[in-house]
């Protein structure tokens, strides 16, 4: 029973996460700028778009497992591993993306604790779920470092 009970607190986490992390992409669809500008725009809506439909397969995984999942505003930012930060027209479009990196590596380490977490509880279906995201984050640290002429692990 403890192991779903924290199985059930991993999810709330990682739904008031990609929350926050979701309302981060939109501020950054809004206002990137630059000669960049058309190709973000439309990368920061298909991730936003992605993190969306996770975020509800989250909350509804977590239902199905007997958990709530938090569903405020105010519960997302207290919950959440990923801190919001108010655009204050100085986020360069290089900025928008490393901090876009910066939240998916944060993600991916809770996915990956996940991923432990629920193979130790025997719960393989949510174990499966946190996987393919893994991989997904992974993927998408990957492009967008080469979008900032990094290799997907560096800084």
């Amino acid at each position: 029973m403890a192991k779903q009970t924290e199985v059930q607190e991993l999810l709330n986490e990682l739904v008031a996460t990609y929350g926050v992390f979701n309302i981060k992409l939109y501020q950054h669809h809004f206002y990137v700028k630059g000669p960049h500008f058309f190709k973000l725009h439309e990368t920061f809506e298909e991730l936003y778009d992605g993190v969306t439909e996770q975020f509800d397969e989250l909350a509804e995984r977590l239902i199905a497992v007997g958990g709530k999942p938090y569903a405020t505003l105010g519960e997302f930012l207290e919950h959440s591993l990923v801190k919001e930060a108010p655009y204050d027209g100085k986020e360069t479009a290089e900025e928008m993306v490393a901090s876009t990196v910066s939240d998916y590596r944060i993600i991916g380490d809770k996915l990956a604790k996940g991923i432990v977490l629920t193979g130790e509880a025997g719960d393989d279906a949510t174990q499966d779920l946190l996987i393919g995201y893994k991989s997904g984050v992974d993927k998408t640290v990957w492009m967008l470092q080469a979008y900032l002429g990094k290799d997907p692990l560096d800084a």
